[in-house]
């Protein structure tokens, strides 16, 4: 029997950090209520079902790219290769069943049989389950980013380009968590490089 294997990502726009993706495999046998698009649950919500999918899905793998792969790929390439390593963390025996369906429009070439859906985390729960597994890490990094730089406000923007962390890049300017290839980041650079 073929198994179902959903895929997403989160953290494609924000200036910083990382984009992480997950893998999912649910559980027919262990089914999760009120799986959605992650966007749309609260963070209460969200961690909550994240821990039942760890707790009941078959397998699930989490995979980033980094800030520093991020401008060295770009964004669509970095988003594939974490989906590629998510992929990795789902156990072989279990992978060699897997039809892979990823949120979307674009086959991330996992070296199985892939299809693609467009709000697909909307659509079908192992692509709402990976979303959300996805958010919440995404979440968490941006949680450590506050902690670690609490005038840059990310409990409050998370990295994306809000008026705030417009604000924040011009008074403290970029941190090694930005994506230097991203157009504000790289202005920024441009203008205090040529300043120097």
């Amino acid at each position: 029997m073929s198994l179902v294997l959903g895929i997403d990502e989160a953290g494609r726009g924000p200036w910083t950090g990382s984009v992480f993706a997950a893998a999912v495999i649910l559980n027919p046998a262990a089914p999760i209520e009120g799986m959605k698009d992650s966007k749309k649950l609260s963070p209460v919500k969200r961690e909550a079902l994240a821990r039942l999918i760890q707790k009941n899905a078959l397998a699930w793998g989490l995979g980033s790219a980094s800030a520093a792969e991020i401008d060295t790929h770009n964004i669509l390439q970095a988003t594939f290769l974490a989906m590629r390593r998510a992929v990795a963390g789902v156990p072989l025996d279990l992978l060699h069943r897997c039809h892979a369906w990823v949120d979307g429009n674009r086959d991330p070439q996992l070296g199985i049989p892939t299809s693609t859906l467009i709000k697909g985390d909307a659509l079908m729960p192992a692509i709402s389950a990976a979303s959300i597994l996805a958010k919440v890490a995404r979440d968490t990094e941006a949680h450590a980013m506050h902690v670690q730089y609490p005038q840059y406000g990310f409990d409050r923007h998370k990295g994306y380009g809000t008026a705030l962390h417009i604000q924040q890049l011009a008074q403290w300017g970029p941190l090694p968590e930005h994506r230097a290839s991203f157009a504000p980041v790289a202005r920024w650079y441009a203008a205090n490089t040529r300043a120097a």
